[in-house]
């Protein structure tokens, strides 16, 4: 099981899969590499993937301290890349690893070709608030109870692979006190006015039907970031990727088509 070592010490999980330009795949908030696991073979088709378990899940270290935030975990990510030997790569993020991709592009954009920014948003101070009942089912971890703001119900019927992977995720969690950093580290975040810093070229990619990050965000972030391109797919939630696959990884493939690492 290979893993890199954060500057502080931390051990980190991470996977690779694939030929081609390196493209880092970031997963969401107290999520482990098997977020990815629905559409990974897509993107290792065209591209070396890198997969990784941030700090706090999967077979990565579970440290109390330092204070996870999402600016270290782009940290983390770049100690995956040192490793690896790869002087630029690719990044796509969803959810808080879309806010985490935000500051690879902020702090790290000598580092990437393109920038792909999933179901995310720019922070609590200057985005568009979930729905309050979201939040406390959020903060209490019940994700249970969220599992409609994903997919539809009437695709997860006809999907039991997805219900499958969902259960094992949900049977093996990271500990609570890593969840409960993982919140903290993306409720924290504030990219507001460092976003136009961003030089890398940049997609940001929602679904209309997001209740977890909603989707007025996502023309924020493209307003805010220079030449952000913005695609919106019609009637997608939160995990826009699993339910609308072929249409999202089309749309990713292609923008990194457009912008290889080596231009």
């Amino acid at each position: 099981m290979p893993f890199a070592t954060a500057s502080d010490g931390t051990r980190l999980h991470y996977d690779t899969d694939g030929q081609g330009e390196p493209l880092l795949l970031i997963a969401g908030q107290a999520s482990d590499h098997r977020e990815w696991d629905g559409v990974r073979a897509d993107f290792a088709a065209h591209h070396r993937v890198i997969v990784w378990d941030y700090r706090g899940t999967g077979a990565s270290d579970k440290p109390r301290q330092p204070a996870y935030s999402t600016r270290g975990f782009a940290d983390d990510a770049v100690a995956i890349l040192d490793h690896l030997g790869l002087a630029r790569a690719h990044a796509y993020g969803v959810s808080m690893g879309g806010r985490v991709a935000q500051w690879l592009g902020i702090d790290h954009g000598h580092r990437l070709g393109a920038l792909v920014l999933g179901a995310t948003t720019p922070g609590n101070a200057h985005g568009v608030a979930r729905h309050p009942a979201v939040t406390q089912a959020m903060q209490r971890g019940d994700w249970a109870s969220l599992r409609h703001t994903l997919v539809s119900p009437d695709w997860s019927r006809t999907h039991p692979d997805f219900e499958a992977r969902m259960a094992a995720m949900d049977a093996t969690p990271a500990p609570a006190h890593a969840r409960r950093l993982h919140y903290q580290a993306s409720e924290a975040l504030d990219s507001w006015d460092a976003l136009p810093q961003i030089t890398a070229p940049t997609l940001v990619i929602h679904g209309s039907q997001d209740e977890i990050n909603v989707s007025a965000n996502a023309a924020l972030l493209a307003s805010r970031i220079p030449g952000a391109e913005l695609a919106v797919i019609d009637g997608a939630r939160h995990s826009y990727f699993e339910e609308f696959r072929t249409l999202a990884s089309q749309r990713v493939l292609e923008f990194l088509q457009r912008h290889p690492t080596t231009h």
